[in-house]
């Protein structure tokens, strides 16, 4: 069941047309991945459903019933401009959005202190925000966005500016949130987040949706037929009308390898010819990338 709907967005500025006939349904208790490259309309697309601008047609739909303005406290973004008023100490700002998102003040305080001790950020309570790095201010945003425990969460580049433990840290949140039930939108350049994050996404390009679904469905459509194979001992796979050899390594008494087999074959086709070769130790399907998808799908569009 799908919690959020975009249907057919057209947006137009001026000359530029933003997004053309563009539709997401993001399913209930998910993380859908956002793509695109820069100035796809992935933005124009976050901004719609945050009510910061309206579509010139097309529906918004939460939860089975079309988005309003009130739905926005339904709603939890984070932007990749972060927004924090720099003079204002941490505390009080958290404090502050918490109760601009409908939260009486006790329970804002419960929350929050539940939040900063989970990401070890207690004694940055005190401190203006002018005096954490990017990345903690970061920190601060995220515990602001996800705080009201909103239906739908928008992430827009999530881990721009943290090192690498902070953005496994805020991954593992990220995954936690959806674990409790949170719908989350997640807009990223960074692919390998997207296969390790993503259940479904749409990839936008020059305001049109070109690419959607499953993660792992693109992946296998986009397949090349490949396979990668060990085999135990020292085994040549002989090249024949219907295998390429790719690739062959040979080490602690293993060999590995990657061979392409033309159309008419299926899995067990090879499979079948691997075990005739020698003694298979692992066969899978070489999938490729989401990045190697992604260059793939955007390059033949230009």
């Amino acid at each position: 069941m799908a919690l959020f709907e975009a249907k057919n967005i057209t947006k137009q500025f001026g000359t530029t047309i933003a997004l053309d006939k563009v539709s997401i349904s993001v399913p209930e208790k998910s993380i859908y991945g956002l793509l695109g490259p820069n100035g796809a309309g992935k933005t124009t697309l976050i901004r719609i459903i945050n009510q910061i601008t309206g579509p010139d047609s097309g529906e918004l739909i939460l939860n089975g019933k079309k988005l309003t303005a009130e739905d926005v406290l339904a709603i939890g973004y984070l932007p990749e401009e972060r927004g924090l008023y720099k003079k204002m100490k941490v505390g009080e700002q958290a404090l502050y959005f918490a109760q601009l998102k409908g939260l009486s003040k006790a329970e804002a305080m419960r929350r929050l202190k539940y939040w900063f001790k989970k990401l070890d950020i207690v004694d940055w309570w005190g401190k203006k925000v002018e005096e954490l790095s990017k990345g903690m201010q970061q920190k601060v945003q995220f515990v602001t966005t996800v705080l009201h425990e909103p239906k739908l969460l928008i992430f827009d580049e999530p881990f721009t500016g943290f090192d690498p433990v902070n953005a496994n840290l805020i991954k593992n949140e990220i995954l936690f949130l959806r674990e409790r039930g949170a719908t989350i939108i997640f807009s990223t350049h960074n692919m390998a987040s997207v296969e390790e994050l993503c259940d479904n996404i749409t990839l936008i390009d020059k305001a049109k949706t070109i690419l959607e679904g499953s993660v792992d469905s693109i992946r296998r459509q986009w397949a090349a037929n490949e396979y990668d194979i060990v085999f135990e001992g020292d085994v040549t796979l002989a090249e024949s009308g219907n295998f390429t050899i790719m690739s062959k390594t040979t080490e602690d008494h293993h060999s590995a390898i990657r061979l392409k087999a033309a159309g008419v074959l299926d899995t067990n086709d090879v499979l079948r010819a691997a075990i005739a070769s020698g003694k298979v130790v692992s066969f899978n399907p070489s999938l490729p990338s989401m990045n190697e998808i992604f260059i793939r799908v955007v390059e033949a569009r230009n």
